[in-house]
């Protein structure tokens, strides 16, 4: 039912979005009839159909026009996010209750690569953002929930997610933040690095140490944006990624209400994977509409730029490039979205699922990416042309959300431990 509600709420508001720019993928396909083997929408349910419709339309309209000059002056676009949360894509997956959509891991999915295909750098902190609220509405108490998740499905407050530290990246466990508890409250004391949104959010969820070494020793706390104690680095100089801001999170005597505590002490890590393992299907995603819409910018370009007298469209060996970026695109989002399928159903295999899906779809989706720029010449490497801002953005998801290595590491654990 909650499903059927966010449904009707996007197609009304979706439908006061200007419409002067088609889907882009729609767009293409009526004008060569060659995109349908490609095409996002193959597979999906009548709604799904629908609230992929109303993603594609804000992306091209509210986001794509903006992509380049949010890159360029580094501007985090608060009143356009806030746009998106009022179609649902706020608390995408969080429950109806508190404000959310209560859409599956595959709806999200859906969404999230829609939305890419107009900015990835925005769409990845909107993943992020739902990733927290998601974890606020999970592991939440009642008054927690109430509290926090309603302003965050609409945008209203904007949160971020403080796992990494400048001496834990891949080993997370071995974080120092540390948490002491003194009466009501606990003293934060400690950093963390590379916090997307950091300083401009507003709802902080950290991992902290409340107890021994290892994972067993770390809680989960909310931590709201003004507390006494809470400071923030400069803003990073990043490659890509610039439409969100990234600073350091530093934490001085830091005095954090007990009542901000999400789950029990010694919960805090299981607490952050389970947010990865969704993390990792969302930043895929968003390597998905990266993709796929570099796909479409590399096969436009083939058709008009002409070389020794033919359109390169006409060369072999670009078409059998083209080729296999259409293939690894598609095997892509099948994997993603069975992963998504496995996350939401809790089988046994989502975890490794949801580790192969970001290794196999970030990677490809990166060399797709960068393969479409090499297809445009020098043109690919000038601003005024979108897909070398599709490379730069998307070349951190191979690194974020546990790196890529990380993601082998899992998979061949998970294998190896069956035997």
């Amino acid at each position: 039912m909650a499903a059927h509600l966010t449904l009707s709420r996007m197609a009304r508001l979706g439908s006061c979005i200007c419409r002067s720019h088609r889907l882009i993928f729609n767009r293409s396909a009526q004008r060569r009839g060659i995109a349908s083997s490609i095409d996002p929408s193959h597979g999906l349910t009548d709604e799904q159909k629908e609230f992929q419709k109303v993603a594609f339309d804000f992306a091209a309209n509210e986001m794509a026009p903006h992509m380049a000059e949010w890159d360029q002056k580094e501007m985090f676009p608060v009143k356009t996010m806030r746009q998106a949360a009022q179609l649902g894509f706020g608390g995408i997956y969080v429950q109806p209750d508190v404000g959310g959509s209560g859409l599956s891991r595959l709806d999200t999915s859906i969404i999230f690569e829609a939305l890419s295909t107009g900015c990835a750098s925005t769409t990845a902190y909107i993943s992020i953002h739902n990733m927290c609220a998601w974890m606020i509405d999970t592991f939440g108490n009642t008054e927690q929930r109430e509290k926090f998740c309603p302003d965050l499905c609409a945008m209203e407050k904007f949160a971020s997610y403080c796992l990494t530290e400048p001496g834990s990246g891949s080993d997370a466990a071995s974080l120092l933040t540390t948490a002491q508890q003194k009466g009501d409250h606990y003293i934060l004391n400690g950093s963390k690095a590379f916090i997307s949104g950091g300083g401009d959010t507003d709802v902080y969820v950290v991992m902290c140490r409340t107890g021994g070494k290892g994972a067993k020793g770390i809680s989960c706390l909310v931590v709201e944006k003004g507390t006494p104690g809470l400071n923030f680095g400069k803003k990073e100089k990043k490659v890509g990624w610039n439409s969100q801001p990234t600073r350091a999170v530093i934490f001085e005597d830091c005095a954090v209400p007990v009542a901000n505590r999400l789950g029990e002490e010694g919960q805090g890590f299981n607490i952050a994977m389970k947010g990865l393992n969704g993390g990792r299907i969302n930043i895929a995603s968003c390597s998905l509409g990266a993709a796929h819409a570099s796909v479409l910018l590399a096969r436009d370009h083939l058709m008009v730029r002409k070389q020794f007298g033919e359109t390169l469209s006409n060369n072999q060996f670009l078409q059998f490039k083209l080729a296999e970026m259409a293939t690894k695109l598609v095997a892509s989002r099948l994997l993603v979205r069975e992963a998504a399928t496995a996350l939401q159903e809790n089988r046994p295999d989502a975890v490794s699922l949801c580790s192969m899906a970001k290794l196999f779809a970030t990677d490809e989706c990166f060399n797709i990416c960068n393969q479409a720029l090499q297809m445009h010449g020098g043109y690919g490497y000038l601003k005024d042309y979108a897909v070398q801002q599709f490379v730069r953005d998307i070349r951190v998801h191979q690194i974020l959300e546990g790196t890529n290595e990380v993601m082998r590491m899992i998979i061949s654990r998970n294998l190896l431990t069956e035997l």
